[in-house]
């Protein structure tokens, strides 16, 4: 299934299966118990069999900080206008450089290179989504989630008798993992595509592309008493309209799909609304009752559904109250799977995500927790989402802090996602002459960029005060950013050049390649800078022969890509298009886009494009808060690292961290890895270190105004 409304970045979400709690609960409590009992005997064998693993290791500890989307160019001006004092401590005693990213440049297929040491054609991951190449309807790329096959029909009623299938589809081995098979310990917290988690020695709290408990990648939810013709729907999530009575408003908040009932649709939960002068009363049926401020949140809300015959559901939310005249204006967020209970695994084991919840309160779950299309929608504004993704980061930093403390050997890593989207939707505050500027306030909300960096390098002091010099600290991000000015849909070029075709005479069409003519369509695009070829033998329709056919196609688009310039600014749009056949040699090579499009900064696939819509124009202005990106050409974005350690590499790659991780520990990198060892052996030296010099940055190609030098916040327009 795939809601059409649930979009997070893009795309549709991952579905839902759930099996009951309480027996999830079970069975995780007496693994943990049944560990701890073994434990003693496990240690004796450990020490037989394996010995010291820290034998031949150069450090005992290696702690890393993932901040998504920090960029280079951004922390150099920070660091020399001495804002960020705590990461030019640690340039100064070890080293800070650029990162080179993955191609294509995106959180997913980078932090997925992070994990495994290889690129996207050895790990499978190319974007966040994809096509089925059997019906050209769109697929999350990371996970399949599947409800159990054997079931029990009593009545209307469908008992599962098996757990549903939900399935990691990311390819190779995590660097983790084989820390784990040598008995060196590693808590894993919000990386990127680790759900469902994979069992392995240690322990983890999966980040991007968890699924909200409706299955999707991020629904919110907006209460209102208006009724405007047209205000009813939106991106990423749904509109209620409430009917008051007095001060009294009668509701129900909408869960995910009872798949225990035959035809069951959304499990529902009622609650009642009583209205004062400033503050509302929110009382959930069976549940809580909390007063609501306005333009305050709530603290998570436990929500509990009934599937039937004893079986819950549990979720929970944040409220935000936007007005209350003359309209009642409620926000609910996404609804996160409930830490507590999960509906679906979301830890490694199971009780890892209870533990931090018992300990630290509930939490947000969700992948992509930060409500970008409630923003972009207009449902919140500035103030409320920025208040949203700082009240995430100050659950992760607990987080990361009881990981330091519980894990004094070993290896430790914690992402961050809060850099990344403070800049996606904050960006157009660093170019007055930004198109989404338009009918918005462009002054108040100037320096939440700075803000969200200043607050990333006090995390980064207090670690530095936490480990001392007890192991190797780095700092790194996947990628870095640029403006994202205008929209590219490649679907209208390809529809312009012959290369794509519609039904019925119709010159444009609606999402999912709605009114596209496969019999005669030789490439479409889907995505965030992918484009397909239509190929006989992979796709369900395809008419491109492989073979020579194939590659002359794919030399073609590409050279007429590279040469496509933007009318209205007189500049080329695409710095780089790269054919797959030439670039990625590993075993899932098929399963990539057949071109890869690096934008030139300022440009991206558009919205529309990116759900396999085709417009009547193939450049549109982004008018959306969303202003920044890092889709585009991988040489425009690197990311940043940090190390309180000389390295050896001038410029290293993200490939190469999880080679060094396990050369730092002493264990042989496997062969298949693409990464290099950045720090020195022993005997050797390194010869980098310091600061980063600014030319590096010029150095990388970026477009003129792609990277923000240490200059004007205004020179990145």
């Amino acid at each position: 299934m795939w809601p059409g409304a649930a979009w997070a970045y893009i795309g549709p979400g991952a579905g839902f299966a759930f099996a009951g709690s309480l027996a999830v609960m079970i069975g995780a409590f007496a693994l943990a118990i049944g560990t701890i009992l073994l434990w003693p005997i496990t240690f004796v064998i450990r020490s037989v069999r394996v010995g010291n693993p820290f034998k031949n290791a150069l450090t005992r500890r290696v702690v890393i900080i993932g901040l998504d989307g920090m960029d280079p160019g951004i922390t150099t001006r920070f660091m020399r206008e001495g804002r960020l004092p705590n990461l030019q401590k640690l340039a100064d005693r070890g080293v800070f450089r650029p990162l080179d990213t993955s191609n294509p440049s995106m959180s997913p297929v980078a932090w997925s290179t992070f994990a495994t040491g290889v690129d996207p054609s050895r790990h499978g991951i190319y974007d966040f989504l994809t096509r089925d190449p059997c019906t050209y309807a769109p697929m999350i790329s990371s996970t399949d989630i599947r409800n159990a096959e054997k079931v029990l029909n009593i009545g209307k009623y469908i008992l599962p008798l098996e757990k549903p299938k939900i399935k990691l589809l990311q390819k190779s081995q995590t660097f983790w993992k084989l820390l784990g098979e040598k008995h060196i310990f590693s808590t894993i917290q919000r990386v990127p595509i680790t759900f469902p988690p994979v069992p392995f020695r240690g322990l983890l709290l999966s980040g991007m592309c968890v699924p909200d408990l409706r299955g999707s990648q991020g629904t919110f939810s907006f209460f209102s008493t208006a009724n405007e013709e047209g205000k009813a729907a939106f991106t990423g999530g749904e509109q209620t309209v409430l009917r008051r009575k007095g001060n009294v408003i009668r509701s129900r908040i909408v869960g995910p799909d009872n798949g225990m009932v035959k035809d069951g649709g959304r499990m529902t939960l009622p609650f009642t609304m009583t209205v004062g002068a400033d503050t509302v009363t929110i009382a959930i049926d069976g549940g809580e009752t909390f007063d609501l401020p306005l333009q305050a949140y709530s603290g998570w809300i436990h929500l509990t559904f009934s599937a039937g015959m004893g079986v819950k559901v549990s979720g929970i939310a944040r409220f935000y109250l936007t007005s209350i005249a003359p309209d009642v204006n409620l926000y609910m967020t996404p609804i996160h799977i409930d830490p507590e209970a999960p509906a679906m695994p979301i830890s490694h084991p199971e009780v890892y995500a209870v533990y931090l919840a018992k300990k630290f309160g509930a939490y947000a779950t969700l992948g992509l927790a930060e409500d970008t299309w409630a923003l972009n929608e207009r449902v919140i504004d500035e103030k409320a989402f920025f208040d949203q993704a700082m009240a995430f980061c100050d659950e992760r930093e607990k987080m990361l802090f009881d990981a330091i403390e519980h894990t004094r050997t070993g290896f430790v890593t914690t992402v961050f996602d809060t850099t990344d989207r403070i800049q996606h939707m904050f960006y157009r505050y660093l170019d007055p002459t930004h198109p989404a500027n338009r009918d918005k306030e462009a002054t108040a909300h100037a320096d939440a960029i700075q803000r969200v960096y200043e607050r990333m390098d006090g995390i980064i002091g207090k670690v530095v005060e936490k480990i001392g010099d007890d192991g190797v600290l780095m700092v790194m991000s996947d990628h870095g950013f640029t403006n994202f000015r205008r929209g590219v849909n490649l679907n209208a070029w390809l529809r312009d050049n012959g290369y794509l075709a519609l039904k019925d005479g119709k010159t444009t069409s609606g999402d999912w390649f709605e009114d596209v003519d496969w019999s005669n369509t030789r490439a479409f695009s889907l995505g965030l800078t992918g484009l397909f070829i239509n190929r006989k033998g992979r796709e369900a329709s395809g008419i491109v022969e492989e073979g020579a056919e194939y590659r002359a196609l794919c030399d073609e688009i590409a050279a007429k890509l590279e040469a496509l310039v933007d009318p209205e600014t007189g500049v080329r749009a695409i710095r780089k298009a790269e054919c797959a056949y030439k670039i990625f040699d590993g075993p899932y090579r098929l399963d990539a886009p057949d071109l890869l499009v690096g934008y030139e900064g300022g440009y991206r696939n558009s919205w529309e494009c990116a759900t396999g819509s085709c417009t009547p124009e193939v450049f549109r202005d982004n008018t959306k808060s969303w202003s920044g990106d890092h889709c585009v050409d991988p040489s425009i974005v690197p990311g940043v690292f940090f190390s309180n350690r000389k390295i050896t590499a001038e410029r290293p790659h993200i490939a190469d961290i999880p080679f060094s991780v396990l050369s730092l520990f002493g264990q042989a990198p496997p062969k298949y890895m693409q990464g290099k060892m950045i720090f020195a052996k022993a005997g050797e030296s390194a010869t980098v270190s310091g600061p980063l010099d600014p030319s590096m940055l010029s150095q990388s190609g970026a477009a003129p105004g792609a990277l923000i030098l240490p200059r004007e916040a205004g020179d990145a327009a």
